[in-house]
């Protein structure tokens, strides 16, 4: 079947999955990655897509230049945001690549380091390291020169090099958050600190929604534990857990009365837990929860 055999509206379901995945890895938001895709179908409808030579490649680029506009726009709002940021999780239990042809630049620590790189870095990096993407079509995407694009694309690797250590497989990530579970259920500091590195952070990304959220990140071994045990005698009761996968890697989903408010997940390396990231802001949840 040909180009022209296909309507408009098969063509952008054909890649919506691509689409997607390139959003939601430069915004780190399923929401704000939703709502570019819907711009972009709007606009895909208006256009003549009889002399589209490659719709692919068109909404690829529409979906990018939008995204990047719409990263720039969500950096402004994230300076009046509540309590620390974190990336809105997806459920990847049904489709680990989230549409690319390989898992990169999709786990919660990654899409949280690449927050701090410019829109267009992003965007670059997100093109060739998750969807591997040529270099002269990233820069026709991006309407730079390659020699520029060469340089974004090597500026997020350093980045990333420089300030993420190198994570255990999925399977040890696993068996750390069963063991930081038990440990935090029955306020067993000597347990949870033996779990940490020494520079351990949690975050709690609550959005000002969640009153159980920390407001202010909690950083290293013996402060995060007995920041843990504080709530142990009443955080859990009641609590049942649901595993998943968010962003490719183990995660718990707790529940209190049967309402699920809180995605757990970790970034743990061979020396222990590096980063507790409880995501507890109800609007960055529909993703991964059950209603």
């Amino acid at each position: 079947m040909t180009t022209t055999d296909t309507t408009p509206h098969e063509q952008f379901l054909a890649v919506r999955p691509r689409l997607f995945g390139i959003a939601y890895r430069i915004l780190g938001s399923a929401t704000e990655a939703e709502d570019v895709l819907q711009d972009v179908w709007i606009r895909w409808q208006a256009v003549d897509a009889s002399i589209v030579e490659t719709p692919a490649a068109y909404l690829a680029t529409a979906t990018t230049r939008a995204a990047i506009n719409a990263a720039t726009s969500a950096r402004a709002r994230r300076e009046t945001y509540i309590g620390p940021w974190l990336p809105e999780p997806v459920d990847t239990s049904a489709d680990p690549a989230l549409g690319a042809e390989r898992a990169e630049a999709i786990e919660l620590a990654v899409l949280l380091l690449l927050e701090r790189l410019s829109p267009l870095e992003r965007a670059a990096y997100v093109l060739r390291e998750a969807f591997d993407y040529p270099y002269p079509v990233i820069a026709e995407i991006l309407q730079l020169n390659q020699p520029a694009v060469r340089q974004l694309v090597s500026r997020g690797r350093r980045h990333l090099a420089a300030e993420r250590r190198v994570p255990v497989s999925p399977e040890e990530q696993r068996r750390l958050l069963e063991a930081f579970l038990r440990a935090a259920q029955g306020g067993d500091l000597e347990a949870l600190e033996q779990l940490f590195t020494e520079d351990v952070v949690s975050t709690s990304d609550g959005g000002g929604r969640n009153r159980l959220a920390a407001r202010i990140l909690v950083v290293g071994r013996t402060r995060v534990a007995k920041f843990v045990g504080a709530f142990s005698s009443h955080f859990w009761n009641g609590v049942s857990l649901r595993w998943t996968r968010a962003n490719g890697r183990p995660a718990v989903v707790l529940a209190w009365n049967g309402v699920e408010s809180t995605v757990l997940t970790v970034e743990a390396t061979e020396d222990g837990i590096t980063h507790l990231m409880w995501l507890m802001n109800p609007e960055k949840l529909g993703a991964v929860v059950t209603r």
